[in-house]
């Protein structure tokens, strides 16, 4: 039986040039394997902490040195000698290190890396590719066919990712309509360049965010809806039938004291009555399908009265109010707020605990949307771990940035490596429950 040789860890650079978490796995038998750890601007309260050394002296205090030794002195340790097929005893044997409900101690970004390393030095080791060997962990039945993920891509960024006079965090293509995913990917690059030139001609800036969506100036926040609409029908696409919108509002950062404040469009401050009823016309009037976070996390009234008025006709996906946790997730499930997850690897922080989220979405009937965050690395994990649990669905942002990219050329790759044993999760996508 192939056992762990040794686990390192070593502090690298994201996307935003932040320091994260880089872990290696090296087996007895010579395989080696990687994982980097991906960060989040926007997160929910209730997310695994994410530990940071907070030494002004370095890196303005976002250094992860502590993290990393946490990984070469507390965990590598535990873990020398152990078959790196046993997933679950590993993640449950850090949990157990770490010894706190958010892995606070060791810090979510520690395990996680760890967690993810180990994953794929054992898919290495069974000679299989990391969407195989993840399908086998997540208990997929192997007369499934494998699906591959419809993209939801964030071309126009607001909120927190941006400092324009949009309130709203992201707004996505999400091309539902093509047939494969390469053919998805064609629909939202030629539909990203067309919408660059929309807003040159405009006169408005087209520099990228954090996640290589554009973040200009616009008169409110409707006229994101609106631009994105010009894009798709000028690009050659039918709005709704071949490309829909998704949006990601991210409302919790806009909750202040009980109402949604829109401060950068001065749109003032809504009840969560005036809310539902936004999100309710926008519905009507565009080819919007999916609303994630449309409620803040702390407001679940506002979540419950959402998706009473919107499950049927919307997808309603929970990010802040689940934070890929199973325990509060099944407490969401029992409340009847949203009808589809978003799945944050980071937000949880084991491979172990994220399967067990997406086998009990599946089991409720909800939606799942794999997700990266905006400080990301070259890492295309999430990429793998879309198909292998057939999620149907995947945000990790924008048309460009190599970091972005990187989990779309996996996908290329494993829809190519698949040919007829795969389909693509467009063509299932139900917006309502």
């Amino acid at each position: 039986m192939t056992k762990i040789e040794s686990v390192s860890a070593l502090e690298i650079l994201d996307s935003r040039g932040n320091p994260t978490v880089s872990v290696t796995v090296k087996l007895d038998n010579g395989i080696t394997a990687s994982a980097c750890v991906p960060s989040g601007a926007s997160t929910g309260t209730r997310e695994a902490v994410e530990l940071r050394d907070k030494d002004p002296k370095r890196y303005g205090g976002k250094g992860v040195l502590k993290a990393v030794a946490n990984v070469n002195n507390v965990i590598a340790p535990k873990l020398k000698g152990k078959s790196p097929s046993a997933q679950r005893e590993i993640d449950d044997l850090m949990r157990s290190l770490d010894g706190t409900e958010n892995k606070g101690n060791l810090g979510a970004n520690a395990i996680l890396g760890v967690s993810m390393a180990v994953c794929r030095a054992a898919a290495l080791d069974a000679g299989l590719p990391l969407y195989a060997y993840i399908r086998q962990l997540y208990g997929a039945k192997e007369r499934d066919p494998y699906v591959l993920p419809a993209p939801m891509m964030n071309v126009i960024n607001g909120g927190a990712h941006a400092t324009n006079n949009v309130d709203f965090q992201e707004f996505m293509l999400f091309p539902i309509g093509a047939p494969t995913f390469a053919e998805a990917l064609r629909y939202g690059a030629e539909t990203f360049h067309t919408l660059k030139k929309i807003l040159q001609k405009r006169g408005l800036v087209t520099s990228v965010g954090d996640e290589g969506g554009f973040a200009p100036n616009l008169k409110d926040n409707t006229q994101a809806v609106e631009v994105i609409v010009k894009a798709i029908t000028e690009a050659g696409y039918v709005p709704g039938k071949d490309i829909a919108i998704a949006l990601d509002p991210a409302a919790s950062e806009f909750y202040e004291d009980g109402v949604y404040v829109l401060h950068k469009s001065g749109g003032g401050k809504k009840t969560a009555k005036a809310m539902i009823a936004l999100w309710t016309k926008w519905a009507d009037k565009y080819p919007i399908v999916s609303l994630e976070d449309g409620m803040a996390e702390q407001d679940k009234e506002g979540w419950i009265e959402l998706t009473k008025a919107l499950g049927k006709k919307l997808q309603l996906v929970g990010d802040d109010v689940f934070v890929t946790n199973p325990k509060i997730f099944a407490d969401g499930i029992r409340d009847g707020i949203a009808n589809a997850i978003l799945v944050k690897l980071n937000q949880i922080g084991t491979v172990t605990e994220t399967l067990e989220t997406i086998a009990m979405a599946a089991k409720a009937g909800y939606n799942v949307v794999i997700s990266h965050r905006s400080g990301e690395t070259e890492d295309a994990f999430i990429a793998d771990l879309a198909v292998g649990t057939n999620a149907g669905q995947i945000k990790t942002g924008s048309l460009c940035r190599s970091e972005r990219i990187a989990k779309y050329n996996r996908l290329l790759k494993i829809e190519a490596e698949l040919g007829k044993k795969a389909c693509y999760g467009g063509s299932m996508f139900k917006a309502g429950k």
